[in-house]
């Protein structure tokens, strides 16, 4: 399989989902019911495509916590999990019950320590001994030094960005040096020597998609123009109902914490 993780950490969203940090004008349209049935779905195409899925409880202190992404950075190769800092003070505290479960599954706990911040959406791996990391609102340099040092093995590159929260948001990355990449967002300048699908500006949303392995791509339903790109470059599209997610400032990598292998 040449997807980067085979193991996912998962947690529905609790009632206190309506309360998450958001700057989307229909954050108070937020409808939890549906964000658990999305969840749910979301939960299922990932077990289809043969992803083990560690699924937790809902966290009611932590709004915030269904985008469990930002909590760590877990290392199956050298068998290490970055524990975040998060930028968002609100949202500090989300990290604990995390690292309670990346302990029994074994692995070396390593800590982003003030005044570094780090979350998990401005962590873009890829299986080129690169790791981007967006230097951003949420995530800054102390906080992107520690985690090289964590991870000595792979070549750090911060890009800077003020357009967006999280780097995630605007590039992902694919497979064979492909990176889908919103170019009014992220400067591509960074990516030299890969192979970019640019999404189109009215589509930014669909640019935090992820990769499935065999060319499947897990986007967000109703972008038909990055549906098509991704088409013309040999993937796979699959979709997935999130429009709970996106009121919420929230993707599709965001709502699982991946366990790297070539980390």
């Amino acid at each position: 399989m040449d997807r980067l993780f085979d193991r996912v950490i998962v947690r529905p969203p609790g009632k206190s989902y309506v309360n998450c940090v958001s700057t989307n004008p229909e954050h108070e349209t937020i409808d939890v019911r549906l964000a658990k049935k999305q969840h749910r779905e979301y939960v299922k195409i990932l077990k289809e495509y043969g992803i083990d899925v560690i699924e937790l409880e809902p966290l009611e202190s932590h709004p915030d916590s269904v985008f469990v992404q930002d909590t760590a950075v877990v290392g199956v190769k050298s068998n290490v999990a970055v524990i975040s800092r998060f930028g968002e003070p609100s949202r500090r505290g989300e990290e604990e019950s995390i690292k309670e479960v990346l302990e029994k599954e074994g692995f070396e706990i390593k800590a982003i320590k003030a005044p570094g911040t780090l979350e998990g959406g401005d962590v873009l791996v890829t299986d080129q001994g690169i790791v981007f990391i967006g230097l951003s609102q949420r995530t800054n340099e102390e906080g992107i030094s520690q985690f090289a040092r964590y991870f000595p093995h792979v070549k750090v590159v911060a890009i800077p960005i003020t357009k967006i929260f999280h780097l995630l948001s605007g590039v992902s990355y694919l497979r064979d040096k492909t990176v889908a990449i919103s170019p009014q967002v992220v400067d591509v300048d960074y990516f030299r020597g890969f192979k970019l699908i640019t999404i189109p500006e009215d589509e930014l949303y669909a640019n935090n998609m992820l990769y499935l392995g065999d060319k499947n791509v897990l986007i967000p339903e109703g972008y038909p123009k990055t549906k098509e790109k991704l088409r013309r470059a040999g993937f796979k599209p699959v979709e997935v109902d999130v429009s709970e997610f996106w009121k919420g400032d929230g993707g599709v990598t965001c709502l699982s914490s991946p366990f790297y292998t070539v980390l």
